[in-house]
C-alpha cells in the first residue's frame, strides 16, 4: 500500500468508520477521581469571589439591601420599612438584590475535522467539557451542552446539581466527528434558541474555512461572554506526507493534487504557528478568555492552568 492510499484512508468520511478513540472509555473511575479533586480546588480558588461577581441588578426577594421604591397597592406589606415611615411619613418598600446562578454553555465542534487523526481532538475535548461542566454543577450553576457543526447537531437541556454529571457522560458519549465547520451559522441558531445570557464555552480546532471570528463575534455582540478553549493536536503542524500527492478535505471531499517536499512542510509549518498566533491575537484584542489545549496535555493538568489564570467561572 502506497502513501497516497495511506493518506485516502486516512481522509476518508470518519462517518464511515468508527476510529479507535471512539471507542474507548473516556469517563472511567479514573477521570472521575481526578473530577472531584478539581472541584474541590475549583471551590478554595473561587470561594468568597464568585457570589458577589454572579449578583445581577434586579431586585426581587434577596437578602442583601438594594435600595426602596414607593409602596404600591398589593405590594407585599412584609418589606414596608417601618423606619422610613416614622421618620419621613412616607410608605416605602424595600428591595433587595437577588442572586442569579450562572448559565455555562458548553459549545462542543463535533465536526469531521476534530475526529481527524483518531480522534484526539475530539477525546480531549469531551473530557475537558465534562470537568468543567462538574466544576459548574458542583458550584449550583446551571449547565448545557450543545453540539456544533455547520449547525447545532445536539443538544442537552439546562440542569444542575451534581449528580447531573451522568447525564452530562451520556451525553458526550453519543457524540460522534460528522459535518463540516460553520460556526457563525451554527452560533447563529445558538444564540436564537437560547435566550438566558451566559458564559459560552467553544471547544473546538477552530479549522472553519468561513474564519472562526464570525462564531466567536456573534456570541460577543448577543451578550454571551466567550471562552475559547482552542483544542490542538501538534501533529497537525507536520503530516507525515511526501511527494507527489492528491490530497482530499476530510470536511468537504474537495481534491487537490500537489507535490510535497521538504520545503513545502516548512513553508506549512511556519503557518500553522501564524494562524495560531492569529487566533490569540484576536482573542485577546476582542478582551476574549483564550486557552490553548493541547490533546497531549492530560486534561486535569489543562483544567489547572485555566483555573490559575482565573479565566472560568469568573
Amino acid at each position: 500500500m502506497g502513501v497516497l492510499d495511506l493518506f485516502r484512508r486516512a481522509a476518508a468520511p470518519l462517518s464511515r468508520r468508527r476510529s479507535p478513540a471512539q471507542k474507548e472509555e473516556l469517563f472511567d473511575d479514573e477521570f472521575q477521581r481526578k473530577l472531584d479533586y478539581l472541584a474541590m480546588v475549583s471551590k478554595r480558588v473561587f470561594t468568597g469571589a464568585i457570589r458577589a461577581e454572579r449578583r445581577t441588578k434586579r431586585t426581587g426577594s434577596g437578602v442583601e439591601f438594594a435600595d426602596h421604591r414607593e409602596y404600591a397597592p398589593g405590594d407585599d406589606f412584609r418589606y414596608l420599612d417601618l423606619h422610613a415611615y416614622q421618620r419621613f411619613d412616607r410608605l416605602l418598600l424595600r428591595l433587595f438584590e437577588e442572586e442569579e446562578d450562572l448559565s455555562i454553555y458548553f459549545i462542543l465542534d463535533n465536526s469531521f475535522s476534530m475526529g481527524f487523526g483518531g480522534g484526539a481532538k475530539l477525546k480531549q475535548a469531551k473530557r475537558l467539557c465534562a470537568a468543567l461542566a462538574y466544576v459548574g454543577l458542583a458550584n449550583l450553576d446551571r449547565v448545557a451542552i450543545v453540539a456544533a457543526n455547520a449547525e447545532i447537531s445536539g443538544r442537552m437541556q439546562s440542569t444542575r446539581g451534581k449528580a447531573r454529571i451522568f447525564r452530562v457522560f451520556r451525553f458526550l458519549e453519543r457524540i460522534q466527528a460528522d459535518g463540516p465547520t460553520d460556526l457563525g451559522t451554527a452560533l447563529r441558531t445558538f444564540v436564537a434558541q437560547h435566550k438566558r445570557r451566559g458564559l459560552a464555552v467553544v471547544l473546538s480546532d477552530l479549522y472553519d474555512p468561513a474564519g472562526f471570528e464570525h462564531g466567536i463575534n456573534v456570541l460577543r455582540y448577543n451578550k454571551f461572554e466567550p471562552f475559547v478553549l482552542h483544542v490542538i493536536d501538534r501533529r497537525d503542524k507536520s503530516p507525515p506526507l511526501r511527494g507527489d500527492l492528491r490530497l482530499y478535505d476530510c470536511e468537504t471531499g474537495e481534491e487537490r493534487e500537489v507535490t510535497v517536499t521538504a520545503k513545502v512542510l516548512e513553508r506549512y509549518g511556519e503557518a500553522y504557528e501564524h494562524y495560531l498566533e492569529a487566533v490569540r491575537r484576536f482573542c485577546v484584542s476582542r478582551q476574549v478568555s483564550y486557552f490553548p489545549a493541547d490533546v497531549a496535555t492530560p486534561f486535569d493538568e489543562l483544567i489547572l492552568r485555566v483555573f490559575r489564570r482565573g479565566g472560568f467561572l469568573r
